[in-house]
């Protein structure tokens, strides 16, 4: 008995086997995302090390003097350290929350629209802006939002109201970094919602109208409850990325004007890492950043196998 069952565990080893020779294209396939993966980011991963050291390029790693934490105090004690930390998080949670309303909200509608031809039409039509650099879309807002010649303002002056510095008054600029960004996102984003919109059984809506549930019932009972395991991965796997505000957007909107509320982490870093020629300070601050990224993501994946039963392995 126990030779037959060993035999038998050896064919399905064999056929295992077998299937993966099979598959050596496969494999050959992947081999060049494989090497740009190990090259361009395992590889600079040892340039970590700078963190823990005053750098020189001169010296070069070898010979660049150890400081121990240094940068990491400096980082802290830094004046403007707390602002750029609280900058960072507090525009990349608000892109985060708008964001998500946005790109559900445009999924539900979208998915109640029955002409496929008006359907397809809006769907470009908003997945359009995912796809143009901030580059280019910086230089479009920048000629649109200002505050003598702009499009917006002249429209403002239309109305009747005053002209808004929107680049260049703190208490406007949040709200435009933000606006923006849901504004360029939410049509791609929505993507995912709706390929879970399309997996849900139609007889639970055709229950639902039997019982009278009008629209905004069987949404609310149905829909909602049916997307919240997407929502929750889609949160879970958004955490890591709290601590990006987003460079290249904020780097081609901003200005001095604005550094007490759109100076993130990663427009400090610039400044003084690259600029400055800091190059272990911007190390540090990288370190710090994928750390913090880490810790945040397996707290969200905990708290998504619990909410959600989202598990990867």
């Amino acid at each position: 008995m126990q030779t037959a069952i060993q035999q038998e565990t050896l064919k399905k080893k064999r056929e295992k086997i077998v299937r993966r020779g099979d598959s050596w294209h496969l494999y050959l396939m992947i081999l060049p995302a494989i090497a740009l993966t190990l090259l361009f980011v395992y590889v600079p991963m040892g340039g970590i090390v700078m963190a823990f050291q005053e750098y020189k390029p001169y010296l070069g790693i070898t010979g660049s003097k150890w400081v121990g934490l240094d940068q990491f105090e400096f980082l802290f004690e830094y004046p403007d350290s707390s602002q750029v930390i609280w900058n960072t998080l507090r525009i990349a949670v608000l892109k985060l929350f708008f964001g998500t309303i946005a790109t559900l909200t445009f999924a539900l509608l979208i998915n109640e629209v029955r002409k496929k031809w008006i359907r397809n039409s809006v769907q470009t039509f908003v997945f359009l802006p995912h796809f143009l650099s901030w580059v280019v879309l910086g230089g479009i807002f920048i000629e649109l939002l200002d505050p003598k010649h702009g499009l917006v303002n002249q429209l403002l002056g239309v109305l009747g109201m005053e002209s808004i510095f929107f680049l260049g008054d703190n208490n406007w600029f949040l709200a435009t970094v933000v606006g923006t960004e849901v504004w360029k996102e939410f049509g791609y984003g929505s993507i995912i919602f709706l390929a879970a919109l399309a997996g849900i059984n139609p007889a639970l809506y055709e229950a639902a109208q039997l019982d009278g549930a009008n629209k905004w019932k069987q949404i609310w009972h149905i829909t909602l409850p049916a997307l919240v395991p997407t929502i929750v991965v889609c949160l879970t796997l958004s955490l890591s990325q709290v601590l990006n505000a987003g460079f290249d957007q904020i780097f081609n909107l901003y200005n001095p004007l604005v550094y007490a509320k759109g100076d993130i982490i990663d427009t400090f870093v610039y400044r003084i890492g690259l600029i400055g020629g800091n190059y272990s300070f911007g190390t540090a601050i990288g370190l710090f950043k994928s750390v913090v990224g880490l810790i945040l993501i397996v707290g969200g994946y905990r708290l998504a196998y619990k909410v959600a039963g989202y598990k990867i392995f």
